[in-house]
């Protein structure tokens, strides 16, 4: 399959390109047709000034990748008539300055207003925080705020790229937790990758923030930094890259068994892919009464009769206790129903699906790339789902944490408990309705607006059912 095939073109790589066109009858023509013959998507074309000899005209241009957007500019330089006077990468645009930024919410514009937000008026809201500490949750920031924090060694796509290089992608998480839920994020990260200097650090900045959400923080370091951050905060902690994970997955799970009817409890799963999000989603599928699932990596089927399993995958072994005498992932897909990947590209083909039970459910999240390309899936499965936006059934955790970080600082939970995150994922799930569930529509948009409410009274109800709630909604 080539590149063309493999990867489409879109917003993410997109560019404006200002051209200085001959003002002659067809000239535009020639343009968009280099554009399209060389594989770009035009966007919006705008007149920029006409002259009676020349036009300038901005045209955008959704591409592949930056190497595809240069060869596009490179080929339209060549038609005669037209000169490029500048190109501007969208993206990048969208990034100067960073996403963020801080706001006042109340004015400050006379000595009546500065008076009561800070000195004098400050000191008497200070003492009645230190008189009864749990007033911090109203009268600040922390009500509404939740801390991103990320050591920038396993950023999706990108692996181990450092502290620097991951904020643009904290900063998306805390635009996505604003413009979806109306919660601040603030970005952090981290300078360290030790697990006792992030638990520290994390500890000593809390009093500000009302939850913690932990980004893309390798394995399996991750699962250590957040087992002590729960035992020592009480704010809830929350790792996406786990449990956003595993609540969407499950969300698209409970709807595409709706469609091929069947139940948890009869489900044959494999796992292809055990790290940190793998383990949740097999943990949580677990809970919700799957009864058989085989863990696969590298080496084959995650089994008791391996000698070279590490401490978290021994964990996985005792979790799943898998009844397989399996050798190669391939054996391991006979009369499977779900195959759930989280691993890398082009891991298995049609001759696997073929092994699986009838109607199989496969959701391939590996990204870019999935483990099984849809335009392949699709003869041999009833449901296809992958974590990309350019194909149906996206599995995207935008669809869970805005609106669990939302419901739980509204009730100001302690904690975050299994039994919200299967709530959050039921609510997910639940937005759409039965009868207009298909195979192409099992987990709903990320902007469809009854989500974020729907999962925050989820996580709301649940936190106040279990006791861990200092706040009824």
């Amino acid at each position: 399959m080539t590149d063309q095939q493999e990867y489409l073109p879109s917003a993410s790589n997109s560019i404006t390109v200002r051209f200085d066109i001959r003002n002659r009858p067809g000239m535009l023509a020639q343009v968009t047709s280099v554009i399209g013959e060389h594989g770009g998507n035009i966007g919006a074309i705008d007149i920029v000034r006409a002259d009676e000899d020349r036009l300038i005209r901005d045209i955008t241009i959704n591409a592949r990748s930056d190497d595809h957007a240069h060869n596009i500019v490179e080929s339209v330089r060549d038609v005669d008539g037209v000169r490029v006077v500048n190109v501007s990468d969208r993206t990048f645009l969208m990034h100067l300055g960073g996403k963020l930024e801080v706001e006042s919410k109340t004015p400050i514009r006379t000595r009546d207003q500065l008076s009561m937000a800070y000195t004098p008026g400050v000191a008497r809201v200070s003492e009645a925080i230190h008189d009864d500490p749990v007033d911090t949750h109203r009268l600040t920031m922390k009500s509404n705020t939740v801390a991103v924090v990320t050591d920038g060694t396993a950023v999706l796509g990108l692996g181990d790229i450092g502290a620097n290089a991951a904020i643009p992608v904290m900063e998306g998480k805390a635009q996505l937790l604003k413009e979806f839920a109306g919660v601040n994020g603030i970005p952090i990260s981290l300078n360290t990758t030790e697990v006792d200097e992030i638990v520290e650090t994390v500890e000593r900045i809390a009093p500000v923030f009302g939850g913690v959400n932990l980004e893309d923080i390798g394995a399996p370091r991750c699962f250590e930094v957040e087992r002590q951050l729960k035992e020592r905060l009480d704010i809830p902690v929350f790792h996406d890259d786990q449990h956003g994970t595993a609540v969407v997955a499950v969300a698209a799970l409970l709807n595409a068994l709706k469609i091929v009817d069947k139940e948890l409890s009869e489900l044959k799963v494999v796992m292809v892919g055990i790290g940190a999000a793998g383990s949740a989603v097999t943990e949580m599928l677990l809970k919700m009464g799957v009864e058989t699932v085989v863990g696969i990596d590298r080496e084959g089927p995650v089994t008791s009769d391996r000698d070279d399993l590490g401490p978290a995958k021994e964990r996985y072994v005792r979790m799943t206790d898998p009844d397989t005498e399996s050798d190669t992932l391939a054996e391991s897909m006979e009369d499977a129903d779900v195959f759930i990947g989280l691993s890398g590209p082009d891991v298995i083909g049609p001759e696997d699906l073929k092994r699986m039970a009838r109607d199989p459910i496969v959701f391939a999240m590996a990204n870019p790339r999935p483990e099984i390309m849809p335009e392949v899936a699709y003869p041999h499965v009833a449901v296809m789902a992958t974590g990309r936006s350019d194909y149906p059934n996206q599995i995207n955790n935008v669809l869970c944490f805005p609106g669990l970080f939302k419901g739980l600082l509204n009730c100001r939970a302690t904690d975050v408990t299994d039994e919200m995150m299967i709530a959050a994922a039921h609510a997910i799930a639940d937005t759409i309705e039965d009868r207009s569930l298909t195979p192409d529509y099992i987990v709903p948009s990320v902007f469809d607006s009854e989500v974020v409410g729907a999962v925050a009274s989820a996580v709301s109800d649940v936190a106040v059912d279990q006791g861990v709630a200092r706040k009824r909604t």
